[in-house]
């Protein structure tokens, strides 16, 4: 846990990018629209936009449409199209990318996703890291902080913790992942408060086992020590 008195760690339009990635994963109408217009405060208009059409990797299409609807209430002028979008090009960003979010699980990922499906590890890194998440617009490390978002509130521990990771790799500081974590399950608790009492400890302590483990990597002595136990 963060020390008390030490400031936000997240930046005003990051943490709006974040409530609003909470919202988009509860998919409660109002819920979303609240964070639209907080978003629309404090945030670029392009940040928002990027933060809306990566959720329809988790929500969907409907729940990113939506989405998409209430906001150009907000902002009718849509952002202009991001040049270089060439899909002969997405599997190869997608390897770039993923490897980064995943570091020296990568290998694992793919075989336990191929293992599932081929097509599904295809897709993963085609349409999911090559096309969304490796798109210019939102740097890494701010999408992977919103996928924590989406990921928190839909309950879904077992991703939370890979992109948990993944924001910590992607080159987020701890005391914004867990920021951005709280922020979501907050989000969260303001629809359900009964709903999310216990996937909030789960979520608490997947962040801990993940938070000690990069801390561990990051000590020198974590590395000197290599091979002595």
């Amino acid at each position: 846990m963060r020390d008390e008195g030490t400031g936000p760690a997240l930046r005003a339009d990051h943490r709006a990018l974040v409530g609003l990635s909470a919202a988009l994963g509860l998919g409660i109408p109002e819920g979303v629209a609240r964070r639209l217009a907080e978003a629309a405060e404090h945030a670029a208009p392009s940040a928002v936009e990027e933060t809306i059409l990566q959720s329809y990797l988790f929500v969907g299409f409907p729940g990113a449409l939506n989405a998409l609807l209430a906001w150009r209430k907000l902002r009718p002028e849509h952002a202009p199209r991001i040049e270089g979008s060439d899909p002969a090009r997405w599997a190869a960003r997608g390897e770039r990318v993923c490897q980064v979010v995943y570091g020296t699980a990568y290998d694992g990922l793919r075989h336990n996703v191929a293992s599932l499906h081929p097509d599904v590890d295809l897709w993963m890194l085609t349409e999911g890291y090559g096309k969304v998440i490796g798109r210019p617009g939102l740097e890494l490390a701010v999408r992977e902080l919103c996928i924590v978002a989406i990921l928190a509130v839909q309950h879904a521990p077992r991703q939370l913790h890979s992109h948990l990771r993944g924001a910590l790799q992607a080159g987020a500081e701890p005391g914004g992942v867990e920021e951005a974590l709280h922020e979501a399950l907050a989000e969260a608790v303001s629809a359900d408060a009964s709903a999310v009492e216990v996937f909030r400890s789960t979520a608490d302590q997947i962040w801990s086992r993940v938070r000690a483990r990069h801390e561990a990597r990051s000590d020198p002595l974590h590395d000197s020590n290599a091979g002595q136990d």
